[in-house]
């Protein structure tokens, strides 16, 4: 794994703090409806995207997720302006304002969405690394998804189907604690969501979701491992949203108590005490990353307020059309 050194944390506070501040963007824009539909965010969780980023080649390997994606696609080098235009439907955004929040999507930085079926990437991302395996990649691919979706039958087929075929992937579940509302306790009979690897010997284990250092050391183990053809692993990531599931949820199963707790262990708040006790950055430097934050926020705001609403005329076009399909006249 590379070294984290002082520029890391410096790095990751800048990063997560970006990804902080994009979201409560969101939730701003959201209540004055020029965001619409569903709005799912990740504050709370940055130390899982961060800490998976240092371990990853960003030339070569890939990520696909859930709805909860608006800042992956971010870290993996889309341009943050076009993610923002596409939460508001505008032409400028990663899928011409067609998939908006749930289905940010970029070929080009490899991050395969954005999925709102629950559950429904965990086979895509087996499908992705098979395909690398197949063409003799030694790339990688992570498959996030929620604690809600590792009840989802489809977790068990691709789990199964992995293993057997040794396939480069590794399975991270974010376990936030209440998937849309119900507490993992109530979802099963444990709540070791990661011994559901040990059925099919897949290397697992928990992880300490709120540290971007305990991230980076599971998942490199996890992408060296992969990349010398020995398979998959499965990653539980134990985590925190601050937030409700979406906007809409009015988080009538827990506490402010039981979220000002975990505020205590927010991972923009470990990375920056880091950054003060070792002198890795001044007063001074830490106040102008905070202002350049704020700044690349409105700059990502007013680009998508700008931008232009797609054409009518693009709802044909990227409809599939067989010319010469035989039952229609």
């Amino acid at each position: 794994m590379k070294k984290i050194t002082k520029d890391t944390y410096v790095d990751w506070y800048k990063d997560m703090l970006f990804w902080r501040k994009f979201e409560d963007k969101l939730a701003a824009v959201y209540i004055q409806q020029k965001v619409r539909g569903f709005l799912h965010l990740y504050n709370g969780q940055e130390a899982v995207l961060a800490g998976a980023l240092h371990a990853m080649d960003l030339t070569k390997d890939k990520m696909i997720t859930a709805y909860r994606n608006h800042v992956q696609p971010i870290g993996m080098g889309v341009d943050p302006k076009r993610v923002m235009a596409e939460l508001y439907g505008k032409a400028t955004g990663t899928s011409q304002g067609l998939g908006g929040s749930m289905h940010i999507f970029s070929k080009e930085f490899r991050f395969y969405g954005g999925h709102g079926i629950v559950g429904g990437q965990i086979p895509l991302g087996a499908g992705i690394a098979f395909g690398d395996k197949y063409h003799n990649s030694d790339a990688v691919t992570l498959c996030y998804f929620g604690d809600g979706a590792a009840r989802q039958g489809s977790l068990h087929e691709t789990f199964n189907m992995a293993m057997n075929w040794k396939l480069p992937v590794i399975f991270i579940c974010e376990n936030n604690g209440y998937a849309m509302g119900t507490s993992v306790e109530r979802t099963a009979n444990h709540e070791d969501i990661w011994k559901l690897g040990l059925g099919y010997e897949m290397p697992c284990g928990p992880v300490d979701g709120m540290n971007p250092v305990k991230v980076a050391e599971a998942v490199d183990e996890a992408i060296q491992r992969a990349r010398k053809g020995e398979g998959p692993t499965f990653l539980e990531m134990k985590t925190y949203r601050y937030r409700g599931h979406s906007m809409s949820d009015a988080q009538h199963y827990r506490t402010k108590d039981e979220v000002e707790e975990y505020r205590k262990i927010d991972p923009i708040t470990q990375v920056l005490d880091i950054i003060k006790e070792n002198n890795y950055a001044t007063d001074d430097e830490i106040e102008a990353i905070n202002k350049e934050v704020k700044d690349k926020v409105k700059e990502c705001e007013k680009f998508a307020e700008e931008s232009p609403f797609p054409d009518l005329n693009i709802l044909h076009d990227v409809v599939y059309e067989q010319e010469d399909y035989p039952f229609i006249k």
